[in-house]
């Protein structure tokens, strides 16, 4: 009995390896079939970070002067500053934002009646504006083409206008 249960134990042993190699085999198979990468898909239209954060001052160069003199913020020659990191799925790419106070009276955020304005970073800014319009938002003006950039504005349900950027 023992000799039976034995051999049955290696038939299944050896048919347990068989198909593991033959497994092993189809797959090198694969690797030398030549198979076509799919093609580029562009990537979901949405939102993948904060761009920037500006406000309203009474008096934006002394508010600079605070943030650099209390918290160390050093303002670059655009009267801003660049917070600078790195991608997390992709280190080699540098994503920067952008803070800046903005005189009270500046009409940079109208037809926005708030204090501030966010920057969104996204991808695929054209389909993003394509749903947006589709969905009913206020989109304010086209999309306009930079060096460092693609941006369109919008305001949100609450009326706070809204900056999109795609970096380029």
């Amino acid at each position: 009995m023992n000799r039976i249960i034995s051999t049955f134990s290696f038939v299944i042993l050896l048919i347990g390896c068989n198909s593991k190699s033959e497994k092993i085999t189809n797959m090198s198979d694969n690797k030398n079939n030549t198979e076509k990468p799919a093609p580029e898909v562009e990537p979901m239209p949405k939102v993948t970070g904060v761009g920037g954060i500006f406000f309203y001052s009474d008096n934006p160069e002394e508010t600079q002067k605070w943030y650099t003199e209390n918290l160390g913020i050093e303002i670059n020659d655009w009267g801003s500053s660049s917070f600078d990191s790195r991608d997390i799925d992709n280190p080699e790419k540098i994503n920067s934002l952008q803070w800046k106070a903005f005189k009270k009276d500046d009409d940079y955020f109208s037809p926005s009646k708030k204090g501030f304005m966010i920057n969104y970073q996204v991808q695929n800014i054209e389909e993003l504006v394509e749903k947006l319009r589709n969905n009913g938002v206020n989109v304010l003006d086209s999309i306009e083409t930079y060096d460092y950039g693609k941006f369109v504005h919008i305001l949100d349900a609450e009326g706070n206008k809204i900056e999109l950027w795609q970096p380029i």
